[in-house]
């Protein structure tokens, strides 16, 4: 062997021939690598967006195998099956006969074994639908209802953010370009609640997961960088200075908690009951956040499996579901007009949900004495606490005293159950 073949055989070994037959690579790895830079100079959410812009990155690398085949309904030889899935190199995945395998019908090894470690991980815990509630139950043992219960009137700005959800998916009906089931699943982005929108869309367009997933987590992550530019174009300097502690003051709430221990209790219990006979089909999430909540509450009883919840389980999730939705943004799955449509659509969601609890925000203003920051209305997403933090930060650079972020914290939490009860909407009027 002369050393011609030598050297053709080893630039054969590395990715360097693939990536110079298919250049769109590189954009993958520009996306994998800003968002990187969001992460780790930025600080724009690291716990999800280092994992994703890792998955990017491992998925787009030629011969790596860790990219995510999804599944997807083709018609071979005038037969259809449903569930097959399309290989790198654009073949499907087949038995020794030639017939495509169902991947929900294949078992983990030979998914492990033939399509890589990452798809076993997808299919296993993001596809079954088991992270998204587990995750919600982390954040449920995070979260404190006390600020919601506190300013219960100021729950309603979180509904109304959800705006955005339904707006965008009337819109996408309407473009043809989407059927309603796609629909649903773009327009819960703008929830603002990644763990949901990878639950709506596993139970409406599972086809659609990897943008999808990709889209909703990236907004999550440039929170700080959305709700500022709402603001701006929707809000005056007169009503960002409205202070709701002295509002507080001129206008005391009427009604006052007098045991907040034992409402917090009970609220977890209540709402997963209600939501339950109301809305059936949003029970995983509901029950599972509030799950996660009721067990933080209860205090030194339940307190080493509420800190497992919160801590090590949520993490664990966390990195699995990171991981393996960046590996669904492979260069097949991602560069195409239906993810680009989904990616701008996604925004437009987001930013009406903003929107949306910032103008019902003006509107109550019309006709209350009291007056209410809009700030606390642009917060109705279900980004917590980020959301919260941003909103607070716009007003205290506009006054230094003017601290609003138990007000917002009301609004932003409401948020979170909001979007989740939406979600079930969705499901149980399109699946």
């Amino acid at each position: 062997m002369d050393f011609s073949t030598i050297f053709e055989k080893l630039y054969e070994m590395t990715a360097f021939s693939n990536i110079a037959a298919e250049p769109t690579y590189l954009i993958m790895y520009a996306i994998g690598f800003l968002f990187l830079y969001l992460g780790i100079a930025k600080h724009y959410e690291p716990l999800l967006l280092i994992p994703i812009a890792m998955g990017i990155l491992l998925a787009n690398f030629p011969g790596g195998e860790m990219g995510v085949f999804g599944a997807q309904e083709i018609v071979l030889n005038g037969i259809t099956y449903h569930n097959a899935v399309y290989l790198a190199d654009g073949s499907v995945w087949c038995d020794p006969n030639g017939v495509p395998y169902d991947v929900y019908n294949v078992g983990l090894p030979k998914i492990a074994h033939d399509l890589g470690l990452m798809n076993m991980i997808y299919y296993w815990l993001i596809k079954t639908g088991f992270i998204p509630p587990v995750i919600f139950m982390g954040v449920g043992a995070m979260t404190d209802f006390g600020p919601m219960l506190r300013n219960l009137k100021l729950a309603i700005f979180g509904a109304a953010a959800q705006l955005g959800i339904f707006s965008v998916i009337l819109v996408a009906v309407g473009s043809g370009q989407f059927t309603p089931q796609e629909a649903g699943a773009l327009g819960i982005i703008g929830g603002a609640d990644g763990p949901t929108a990878i639950y709506t869309t596993i139970k409406l367009a599972p086809h659609l997961l990897g943008p999808i997933a990709i889209a909703a987590y990236s907004y999550m992550a440039l929170v700080p960088v959305i709700i500022p530019l709402v603001v701006k174009l929707l809000c005056t300097k007169n009503e960002i200075l409205i202070n709701m502690k002295e509002q507080d003051k001129l206008y005391p709430n009427t009604l006052q908690i007098k045991n907040m221990r034992v409402a917090k209790i009970i609220f977890p219990i209540f709402v997963t009951v209600l939501v339950a006979i109301i809305v059936p089909s949003a029970v995983s999430l509901i029950g599972m956040l509030m799950f996660g909540n009721l067990i933080k509450e209860i205090g030194s009883d339940t307190s080493r499996i509420a800190e497992t919840a919160s801590n090590a389980l949520m993490n664990i999730a966390t990195i699995f579901l990171g991981l393996s939705v960046g590996a669904t943004m492979t260069v097949q799955s991602f560069l195409n007009w239906q993810t680009i449509g989904i990616v701008a659509g996604g925004f437009c969601a987001f930013a009406v949900s903003i929107a949306g609890g910032i103008l019902l925000v003006k509107l109550f203003n019309l006709f209350s004495k009291k007056k209410i920051n809009p700030l606390v209305g642009a917060c109705g997403l279900s980004a917590v606490p980020m959301a919260s933090r941003v909103a607070n930060e716009i007003a205290t650079k506009y006054n230094p005293k003017n601290n609003i972020l138990n007000y917002c914290m009301s609004s932003n939490i409401s948020g979170v159950i909001g979007s989740a009860v939406a979600a079930g909407v969705l499901i149980a009027f399109l699946r």
